[in-house]
């Protein structure tokens, strides 16, 4: 269906728009596809990544049922009409797919298809991805006696045109969507390594302690009986200790339930943890929160466990209280100690260094911003505010 200039405007802008919504990287493939589609009238649409081995590492189509896609089969390979969108980097826009020389068939259960056109999507040089639609919808006018399966309707140079403008910012949406699925994964390596030594730290001391303690009731439970039952105590507290530590770490090497419980309810649970694990008391309370994009839920119970770490591992605090409140559409994370504290402008323990430049790099990437409160014998308050969604 022709668009005029102001719809066809108002088009383009919805399908970026959409784009930029996701962070996953296949929703965003998703929303291409279907966007693509949409703005150009296409009954059936396509986009595949190129793996290194002659296959796709994702294929997302839409116009097509999941039991027919289910019925065509394994995903295509990169050869005819693919490779060459992949290979030469050209648009490829055909009257008919099925009379080019570079066409190899396709399935029984594949959908027939007519006019065609591809568009390579490439990162600088690289070809990362290809996107193609086929079979374009007819006007209500279109003679009945030439139907759409024939390609009589066929794809325009300015439907390549368009095609190639959503390819470009498809690039940057696509490689965004990388780009955050990466430093999620090293952001999981982070943590898992953070908890390493966490139960070296504590968990393997406190063991070690066990193990002394249970030595000494042994040799004493012949001549001072009275003092080795007071050592058998003692290994009844370090073994509850281990115990706890063991069951915080296991809490937070879950992956934390935020797109079933929410942020409110992980931390919660976490925090209850915590307390029951550390000699400090550890609070939580929160008000007025409403739901946030998932992006800054992570980002602000990240921040709030790094502030944890901080507090009951290094401040000496006999109370860290944590909150959550709503502020106009976004909220604000707080997370104060008793302890020591510390001059936040040069800070000079590494490990804290470190800690306050992630609380900061999560929190301006999903548009907030953190500030510290802190001075030595004052304690630490650190507050991290997001703007919502």
């Amino acid at each position: 269906m022709s668009q005029g200039p102001r719809s066809g405007l108002a088009a383009v802008s919805s399908a970026l728009l959409a784009m930029s919504r996701h962070l996953e990287v296949r929703d965003v493939l998703k929303t291409i596809v279907a966007s693509a589609r949409e703005l150009l009238d296409a009954q059936y649409a396509a986009l595949g990544v190129p793996d290194d081995h002659g296959g796709f590492a994702q294929f997302v189509v839409d116009g097509v049922s999941d039991a027919q896609w289910k019925a065509i089969g394994p995903l295509p390979r990169q050869h005819g009409i693919l490779a060459a969108m992949l290979h030469d980097a050209r648009p490829q826009r055909l009257a008919d797919v099925r009379r080019d020389p570079r066409f190899e068939g396709w399935p029984d259960a594949h959908p027939d298809m007519a006019d065609f056109l591809g568009v390579p999507i490439g990162d600088g040089d690289e070809v990362i991805g290809a996107l193609f639609l086929a079979n374009k919808e007819c006007p209500a006018a279109a003679s009945p006696a030439r139907p759409q399966s024939e390609g009589i309707c066929g794809f325009t140079e300015e439907d390549e045109e368009l095609l190639s403008i959503l390819a470009q910012h498809a690039a940057i949406a696509l490689t965004n969507a990388r780009l955050y699925e990466r430093s999620r994964e090293l952001t999981i390596a982070e943590e898992r390594s953070r908890l390493a030594h966490e139960l070296h730290d504590a968990v393997s001391q406190k063991l070690f302690s066990l193990r002394l303690t249970a030595q000494a009731a042994t040799a004493l439970i012949d001549r001072d009986p009275a003092r080795a039952k007071e050592e058998l105590h003692q290994v009844a507290v370090l073994a509850a200790e281990a115990s706890d530590e063991l069951r915080a770490a296991v809490v937070e090497l879950r992956p934390a339930a935020l797109d079933e419980d929410g942020l409110i309810a992980t931390l919660r649970t976490q925090i209850q943890v915590l307390d029951r694990a550390h000699t400090a008391r550890v609070t939580f309370t929160s008000t007025g929160f409403r739901a946030l994009p998932a992006a800054q839920e992570e980002a602000m119970l990240r921040v709030a466990q790094e502030a944890l770490h901080n507090a009951l591992r290094h401040s000496g605090a006999e109370h860290v209280d944590v909150s959550v409140q709503r502020r106009g559409c976004g909220a604000v994370l707080r997370v104060t100690d008793n302890g020591s504290g510390f001059d936040p402008r040069p800070v000079r323990r590494a490990g804290r260094h470190l800690g306050l430049v992630s609380m900061r790099d999560r929190a301006s990437g999903v548009g907030g911003r953190l500030t510290v409160e802190s001075a030595p014998g004052k304690g630490t308050t650190i507050e991290m505010e997001v703007p919502g969604g």
